[in-house]
């Protein structure tokens, strides 16, 4: 009996998907639920096991190809069976891009009809484009020939960040601004919590979510996305939490985060890391952020400039927690403190609106948080 394994749908608005790498061969044997190939979508990397057992007959779509939800991509069968003939699912060269292809062609002002297509029925891929750039004359003088060094190949995962993060400094004004704020009342919440709970990993990262979700309610204008037509409030805040991957970073999503007890956010970021870091994520839970939190602090960093992510209307970047000597109380002493840089888009905002974000929220951190936040309603 032959089976056909079809494109999945990888989210509720993820519509397409790229083939990034076949783990078998035509020919093949497989068993069920084994991992059969490798799809990259905007937001995540994810292997598709087969849903058969069998030989893997016949491939019907090559890598770096993007095709559409419900395409079929491959057969499994029998040994000794012979694969159907596969009709191209439709494909619109002209009016269909997948989002990656277009980001490339506007980043580098290329007209996408001087450009040969090899996908099916004629669609531009993102090789097309890739190779189309590499054959062109460059304009850069090229390095001595016994200059020492090697050319690093970009990962699907580098190529999209790297398209991500130029889309935002080309999108938004983005202005950052840098505070600084006691950590020693959170830490002695953590420590009193963490004898509650002796089997939960607690981090100050789940008391930074705590106070921003806090803070958003409070000022919602953090919470928003700029339209042609106005300010979009969003209604959820849910928090996004950039995770590092060994070539790249990933921002899962806490949804609802206002409503989630310390406790359940420690829980939940936990998750959510330890599963990015797997490669187990589901799309869906990259998607729908509406504030992003990126603790470069973790390598040591003391502040940086994060870039927006996309369509949000700010990101904070947390920096490394310090014992530094501060005036407390009258007295120079050392406490535990941590600078918190905020950049936001100066379409949505004004500086006096990301200052009242910020003082709501470094009152909570320095106030230890209080019950509210210990348990949203």
């Amino acid at each position: 009996m032959r089976t056909s394994l079809q494109m999945p749908k990888l989210g509720e608005s993820v519509v397409e998907g790229t083939v990034s790498r076949w783990l078998k061969r035509e020919g093949d044997a497989i068993a069920e639920y084994e991992p059969l190939l490798e799809i990259i979508t905007d937001k995540v990397d994810t292997e598709i096991p087969s849903p058969a057992a069998g030989v893997l007959l016949r491939i019907h779509v090559p890598e770096g190809e993007t095709v559409a939800v419900g395409t079929v991509l491959a057969e499994i069968g029998e040994p000794g069976d012979v694969a159907d003939e596969v009709q191209p699912a439709p494909a619109a060269r002209a009016g269909r891009l997948s989002p990656a292809v277009a980001r490339l062609l506007a980043e580098h002002d290329l007209d996408p009809a001087a450009i040969p297509a090899s996908g099916r029925e004629g669609r531009l891929t993102r090789k097309d484009v890739e190779a189309w750039l590499a054959s062109r004359p460059q304009t850069a003088a090229p390095a001595a020939p016994d200059a020492p060094g090697e050319l690093l190949p970009l990962t699907p995962m580098r190529r999209r960040i790297a398209e991500h993060m130029l889309a935002s400094v080309r999108t938004a004004p983005q202005v950052t601004a840098v505070y600084e704020a006691d950590m020693g009342a959170a830490l002695a919440g953590r420590e009193a919590l963490q004898a509650e709970h002796p089997g939960l990993r607690l981090t100050p990262v789940a008391w930074i979510v705590a106070a921003t979700a806090q803070a958003l309610g409070e000022n919602p204008l953090l919470n928003a996305e700029w339209r042609a037509d106005g300010i979009f409030l969003h209604h959820e805040r849910n928090i996004g939490i950039a995770v590092s991957l060994e070539d790249g970073l990933i921002v899962p999503v806490i949804r609802h985060a206002d409503r989630l007890a310390l406790p359940d956010l420690a829980r939940t970021i936990a998750d959510l890391a330890t599963r990015a870091r797997s490669g187990s994520l589901q799309p869906d839970e990259a998607q729908g952020g509406t504030f992003t939190i990126t603790n470069f602090g973790a390598g040591g960093c003391l502040v940086g400039t994060p870039i927006i992510n996309q369509p949000q209307a700010a990101i904070l970047g947390v920096g490394a927690l310090q014992q530094r000597p501060v005036v407390h109380a009258g007295a120079i002493v050392a406490r535990p403190m941590c600078y918190l840089s905020l950049s936001f888009d100066h379409r949505i905002l004004d500086g006096a609106v990301a200052d009242a974000f910020m003082r709501c929220m470094i009152d909570s951190l320095e106030s230890g948080l209080n019950a509210d936040m210990e348990k949203q309603d």
